[in-house]
């Protein structure tokens, strides 16, 4: 197939509705490994599409099919057109809505749990969080963070701008972590200081140790806050007595597929570092330190609960 943009996206749309819909068998996986093995576009595209179940987590899982058992080659072929109906052009617009093609046409960009560092040409250092997105162009000095988080160290004293939807960030002799959220960016200097500027046009300067909030409404004031929420950059999840609900929303941005929790655990306390290379392995030792069970039905789909709640 033509590996464009909307026809990966497409190809990811479809695996994911057929998987979902409860009719996949054994041909089906192999054939989806098949494919993400393919092309590594296909893996980048899987991953997205992951993400993006993930976020319309309401939409029925078994789309309206999970009564059913499993149908014969006929009857199969009569689902898989309902499907083609009922889910795919719905979840391909969901794709071409949530994941748009400068996402997956920038320069550089990371899958759902991905990390990666890249040295620049000048001599700046480059690192990528989980599910994101950012083009390059050092000939003008400036990044832009098209979707998720960044690090970004500049020795030196030439400035690096890092365009945001929301604002700019002006970075020289400085270290600074840009998050761009669902409705505003979040700008952390871990060294030196940084000039930040809303969309319009008025700035305000960052030093170390702070974190300020950029929005449309324009900026929040700069507030210090705790460099080891930053530990991804090391492959590490602290926790301080935070919230499990909060820890289980954070750790979500790193897991392909869905990630659902009991309301009840919301409360639990959570305090500890994690490495990010397991986030199974982190859903086991909450499980054990908490009470808690763990409900895999895919390993793409898991459950958190109180241990009484799960038979």
């Amino acid at each position: 197939m033509s590996r464009t943009a909307p026809d990966v996206a497409r190809a990811a749309a479809q695996w994911l509705a057929l998987l979902e819909s409860g009719t996949a068998g054994e041909r089906d996986h192999a054939g989806l490994q098949q494919w993400r093995d393919s092309h590594p576009q296909h893996e980048q595209a899987w991953q997205k599409a992951q993400l993006l179940r993930q976020r319309f987590a309401e939409l029925p899982s078994s789309l309206a099919m999970a009564s059913l058992d499993r149908p014969q080659p006929g009857r199969r072929a009569v689902l898989k057109r309902a499907l083609g109906v009922a889910a795919l052009v719905p979840a391909a617009w969901l794709l071409s809505r949530q994941l748009p093609l400068d996402v997956w046409r920038a320069d550089l960009h990371t899958a759902t749990g991905e990390r990666k560092r890249v040295p620049l040409a000048d001599g700046s250092a480059l690192q990528l969080n989980t599910a994101s997105a950012v083009d390059v162009n050092l000939a003008q000095r400036r990044l832009t963070l098209v979707d998720g988080e960044m690090a970004l160290s500049v020795p030196g004293a030439s400035a690096l701008t890092v365009h945001t939807r929301y604002g700019q960030v002006i970075a020289s002799q400085a270290e600074v972590c840009v998050r761009q959220l669902a409705h505003g960016c979040l700008v952390s200097v871990l060294k030196g200081q940084v000039h930040v500027q809303d969309g319009s046009g008025r700035s305000a300067l960052v030093h170390d140790g702070q974190q300020l909030r950029l929005q449309a409404s324009g900026l929040g004031a700069p507030v210090p806050f705790d460099a080891l929420q930053l530990g991804w950059r090391d492959g590490v999840l602290t926790a301080q007595n935070q919230g499990l609900g909060d820890f289980l929303r954070e750790l979500d941005r790193y897991r392909p597929g869905v990630l659902r929790w009991d309301p009840s655990l919301e409360a639990l306390r959570v305090t500890g570092s994690f490495r990010l290379d397991d986030t199974d392995r982190i859903l086991s030792l909450l499980a054990t330190t908490h009470g808690l069970q763990v409900q895999w039905r895919t390993r793409y789909w898991v459950t958190l609960a109180p241990r009484r709640t799960l038979a």
